[in-house]
């Protein structure tokens, strides 16, 4: 398969920006001229390798933030958009790469305007709703909203992470954290306890008490006080933080305070430097890993979608949840794989099979429409109630890599990387496979073929 040409002139002219040279200057210290780094710029040539290098040995960049990751997930989510039913003829894939290079603003846009667009269309087919609920307005779902701020931050937000490693600087990955929330948090005038309580986590400001649940697990325990220490002690930073997202409403701003206290936590759990290393000599050990750091499979695997510190990046690895109807409730891909917007999972992946082996991992080699393959991993993650009737919360979680990746995994070790992958996809309307026996919609950029005296899997046929 041939390499994909990178395509880079948005990032090229932000760095250029950022050290303040001249196009001049810029072509002079590449090593090219004025013409091909202006061509670059507008994304007429692409990147060469030899280009690459130089940034890389004359101003320190990490040349993986040349990789169009953010461009390639407007891409994915245009695709999506535009295989709704309103649009007729999608635009080929290469007019949508060259909007997302050359005009990701107008791109953002135009997903913003689709985004307002479903949900008028939601609201009509819903009318006592939007006729019955004063002031039912127009506007962004917060929880869209704030999904789509930490996809396009790539699911790692610098600031934050630096204070979570710099909080826990002095306590040894895995030892008992408590001591140290315990102190801090004193020294502001709060008391920790550990009780009975109907909450996993309860915070009472006008008595300064913060209690967790004595039920939960150690992990969920740990991780919900390292939540509480960043709404008091870094409140400022996350509020700092959520100033430049500029949500739309108080409600997008409020679940990504909770998102951002989330996110902290997960850091402090698993500092940045000492997790990467760890994840690295362990390769990658989901269950060594936890153990190590006194973290759920969950929280491991989620920390791992988050290594993109610029100049010490991890493994790029892509993480979902979903729950058993398939709706995927978390969802971040530092890889080429984009997840849909929109409804469930491409049902042939692994993760849908993941219930019927409770605390078993299922490993698969799977390959999507672009040609991409992955190693693909999956498990059940339950969580019991705590108590007798109460409801135990039952997702799956799905994680994985580009298949150049794989020799970094310990999942990888008996598998034969030469043999048939099976075919995945992200949602069946931009979906180009043919003959999928799990198709439910036809896909919107194909001929369908009707017979009514023949019928194979599926009641048409997808032309070539």
């Amino acid at each position: 398969m041939a390499t994909q040409k990178l395509y880079a002139g948005v990032a090229l002219r932000e760095m250029r920006g950022r050290i303040g040279l001249t196009q001049k200057a810029f072509a002079a210290k590449l090593g090219v001229s004025l013409p091909y780094l202006n061509q670059m710029e507008n994304n007429h040539r692409p990147v060469s390798a030899a280009v690459v290098l130089r940034l890389a040995a004359e101003f320190g960049f990490d040349v993986t933030d040349l990789a169009a990751g953010d461009a390639e997930r407007v891409v994915s989510d245009m695709r999506e958009a535009l295989a709704d039913p309103v649009f007729t003829a999608p635009p080929p894939l290469a007019d949508l790469r060259l909007a997302a290079s050359n005009a990701p603003a107008l791109a953002r846009a135009f997903l913003e305007l689709h985004r307002a667009y479903r949900q008028t269309h939601e609201r009509l087919a819903s009318l006592d709703e939007a006729l019955g609920r004063g002031g039912a307005g127009l506007r962004p779902s917060p929880w869209e909203e704030v999904r789509d701020f930490f996809h396009y931050c790539d699911n790692y937000v610098d600031a934050v992470d630096r204070a979570a490693e710099h909080f826990v600087r002095d306590v040894a990955p895995g030892a008992d954290i408590l001591p140290l929330v315990r102190g801090a948090l004193a020294a502001r005038g709060v008391t920790v306890a550990v009780d009975d309580i109907p909450e996993i986590r309860r915070y009472d400001a006008a008595t300064g008490r913060l209690t967790v649940a004595a039920r939960a697990a150690d992990p969920t325990r740990r991780f919900q006080l390292l939540h509480q220490v960043a709404l008091i002690l870094y409140r400022d930073l996350i509020e700092a933080t959520l100033d430049l997202a500029r949500f739309q409403t108080a409600e997008a701003r409020g679940i990504a305070l909770i998102g951002m206290a989330n996110y902290f936590a997960g850091a402090a759990l698993m500092p940045y430097r000492a997790f990467l290393t760890a994840a690295g000599a362990m390769r990658h050990d989901l269950e060594r890993l936890a153990d190590r750091f006194g973290a759920s499979i969950e929280q491991v695997a989620h920390r791992l979608s988050t290594l993109q510190r610029p100049g010490l990046k991890g493994v790029p690895f892509f993480f979902v949840r979903v729950d058993q109807a398939g709706t995927i409730t978390k969802r971040h891909s530092a890889t080429r794989l984009q997840f849909a917007r929109f409804g469930g999972a491409c049902p042939l992946w692994n993760v849908h099979r993941a219930f019927e082996t409770p605390g078993r991992f299922l490993r698969q080699l799977a390959e999507t429409p672009d040609g991409i393959r992955y190693l693909c991993l999956a498990r059940d993650v339950s969580k019991p109630g705590g108590a007798w009737g109460a409801p135990v919360r039952r997702y799956a979680i799905g994680l994985g890599c580009e298949i150049g990746h794989a020799a970094a995994l310990v999942y990888a070790d008996d598998l034969d990387l030469a043999r048939r992958f099976e075919p995945i996809g992200v949602s069946c309307r931009i979906c180009d496979r043919r003959d999928c026996h799990q198709r439910a919609v036809p896909p919107l950029e194909r001929q369908l073929h009707i017979d009514p005296d023949r019928r194979g899997l599926l009641p048409y046929s997808v032309a070539g």
